[in-house]
C-alpha cells in the first residue's frame, strides 16, 4: 500500500510540474512550440527524479532534443539553389560573378549569379524570395549541373521599404524664403555636415579601381581566357584543321536595295514596329541562293553528305564576351519584317547576355557582317559543320563601268567560304552570284526566279 501511495504521489507531482511548464509557456508561441517546451521540462522533471545513473543521463541528453527541433524547422525553411541544366552536352560551367552578396534579400527570379559555359553566359535565378544566407561557390570556381550553389533563407522577412524621397516642391521651398539669418544658418551647418563623408567617399572610388597603364612603362598583364573564347579558338582551329577551305569574291552594287530601303523605311517601321535593314535583303537572298544550290546548305557526317530540306541561317553576332552565332529557323517561311525582328530579338538578347543555348543550335548556313565594323574586305572562316559562310564588308562609293560609263556607285564586297570536300568551285560561283542577282535586283525574289 505505501509503495502504491508514493507512485501515486509522483504520478500527481509530474502532473503538476507539466501544468505548470505549460502555464508558463507565453501565450504568443505556437502549439508546436508550447509543445516543445512543455516536453523539454517533463524531461528534465524526470532526469531528476530517477536515480540510475544510465537513465538520468539518457533523460538529460533527450531534454535537450525537443529544442533542437526548432532549428530543424529552421533548416526546412532554407532553399538551396543548384546549377539548372546548361543545354545538351553542356555538364559544367564556371562562375562569372556573384550578383547578390550573403545577407542580400532577393526576390524570386532575381539573379543571384551569372554562370559561363562553353557556349553562353547564364543567369542563375533565385526560385523564392528570402536571404541570401550563403554562397557555396566562389567566383572562378567550376560547377557541375545539379551542384548546389546558394542557400535562401525563405523564412526571412523582407526589409522595411526607404523612406520616400522629398517632392520636389518641399525640396525647391527654402529658394522661396527670405534670406536665412545667422542663427538658422549656424542650424543648418550641423544637418549638412554628414554629407561630406559621403562626398569623400565617392571622391576616392576612383583610386581604389586599377590605374592606367603609364605610357613606357613596359608592364604586362596576364588575363585567363573565358570558357567562351576558348571554346571559340578550339572550333576555328579544328575547322581550319578538318574542311578544305576555299574563298570566292564578288561585289555588289547597292543602289537598287538602298533605293528600295529609303523609299519604304517609314512605312515599314510603322507597319511592323522594327527598322528595314540590309540583313534581311541578304537573309532572303541567301535562302533563295540555298534552296537553289542545295550542296551549299549541307555537310559532311560519318563518310556521309547530309542535305537539308529547310534554311536555318546563323547570324554571327559580336557581343563583350566573344563572337555568337544565334539562328533564324525556317528562313524559306519568313517574310522580310519577320527576319528583321527575329535579328533585332536574337541580337538583344545576345549582347544582354541573356541568350539561351536553344537560340544557337543548329544552323546550315552562317552569315558574318563585318560591315558594321567598316570592314572593307576579308574571308571568314567555317562556322562547323557548316560547309559555307557568306561575309558581307562596308558599302563604300566607287568608280565602276555601268555599260560604258563610268559611275560612282555605293559598292559592297562579299566573300564566300566554302569546304571544297563538298562544294565544287562552279557551285560556290553560281551561289554567290545568285545572291549578288537577288541583292542588285530585289523583284527576283518576289517573282522567285
Amino acid at each position: 500500500m505505501r509503495q502504491t501511495a508514493t507512485r501515486l504521489a509522483k504520478s500527481a507531482a509530474k502532473r503538476t510540474t507539466l501544468q505548470a511548464s505549460a502555464a508558463a509557456a507565453p501565450k504568443s508561441l505556437s502549439s508546436s512550440t508550447a509543445f516543445i517546451a512543455v516536453a523539454s521540462a517533463s524531461l528534465t522533471t524526470l532526469a531528476a527524479s530517477t536515480s540510475r545513473p544510465t537513465l538520468k543521463h539518457t533523460l538529460n541528453v533527450a531534454s535537450t532534443l525537443p529544442s533542437r527541433i526548432t532549428v530543424g524547422r529552421r533548416f526546412f525553411s532554407v532553399d538551396v539553389t543548384k546549377v539548372p541544366s546548361l543545354g545538351d552536352s553542356v555538364t559544367e560551367g564556371t562562375i562569372v560573378t556573384w550578383e547578390k552578396n550573403v545577407g542580400d534579400y532577393v526576390n524570386a527570379d532575381d539573379v543571384l549569379l551569372v554562370i559561363e559555359t562553353d557556349k553562353v553566359s547564364i543567369d542563375i535565378r533565385s526560385p523564392k524570395a528570402g536571404v541570401l544566407k550563403k554562397q557555396l561557390v566562389n567566383a572562378g570556381d567550376t560547377v557541375q549541373v545539379g551542384q548546389e550553389v546558394a542557400e535562401v533563407d525563405t523564412a526571412a522577412a523582407k526589409p522595411a521599404a526607404a523612406a520616400p524621397a522629398p517632392k520636389k516642391e518641399e525640396a525647391a521651398a527654402p529658394k522661396t524664403e527670405a534670406k536665412p539669418t545667422p542663427t538658422t544658418q549656424a542650424q543648418a551647418a550641423p544637418a549638412a555636415a554628414p554629407a561630406k563623408p559621403a562626398a569623400e567617399k565617392k571622391a576616392a572610388a576612383p583610386a581604389s579601381q586599377s590605374a592606367a597603364p603609364v605610357p613606357g612603362s613596359r608592364t604586362e598583364r596576364r588575363v585567363p581566357m573565358t570558357r567562351m573564347r576558348q571554346t571559340i579558338a578550339n572550333r576555328l582551329k579544328a575547322s581550319q584543321n578538318t574542311a578544305a577551305m576555299l574563298t570566292t569574291f564578288n561585289e555588289i552594287d547597292m543602289s537598287n536595295i538602298m533605293e528600295l530601303r529609303n523609299r519604304y523605311k517609314d512605312e515599314f517601321l510603322e507597319r511592323h514596329g522594327v527598322k528595314l535593314g540590309f540583313m534581311s535583303a541578304f537573309v532572303k537572298a541567301s535562302t533563295y541562293a540555298l534552296i537553289k544550290n542545295p550542296e551549299v546548305n549541307a555537310y559532311i557526317q560519318d563518310g556521309h553528305i547530309v542535305y537539308h530540306d529547310f534554311v536555318d541561317v546563323s547570324v554571327a553576332v559580336s557581343t563583350g564576351t566573344g563572337l555568337v552565332v544565334p539562328v533564324l529557323r525556317n528562313t524559306e517561311t519568313l517574310s522580310f519584317a519577320q527576319v528583321e525582328s527575329g535579328i533585332a530579338a536574337l541580337g538583344v538578347k545576345a549582347r544582354k547576355g541573356q541568350i539561351a543555348m536553344e537560340d544557337m543550335v543548329g544552323g546550315t548556313f552562317t552569315i558574318s557582317n563585318g560591315g558594321v565594323f567598316g570592314s572593307l574586305f576579308g574571308t571568314p572562316i567555317l562556322n562547323p559543320p557548316q560547309s559555307a559562310i557568306l561575309g558581307m564588308h562596308g558599302i563604300f562609293k566607287r568608280p565602276v563601268a555601268v555599260g560604258d560609263k563610268v559611275e560612282v556607285r555605293p559598292m559592297m564586297y562579299v566573300a564566300l567560304t566554302y569546304d571544297h570536300r563538298i562544294i565544287d568551285g562552279s557551285n560556290a560561283v553560281t551561289f554567290l552570284k545568285d545572291i549578288k542577282q537577288y541583292v542588285e535586283d530585289p523583284q527576283r525574289m518576289l517573282l522567285d526566279l
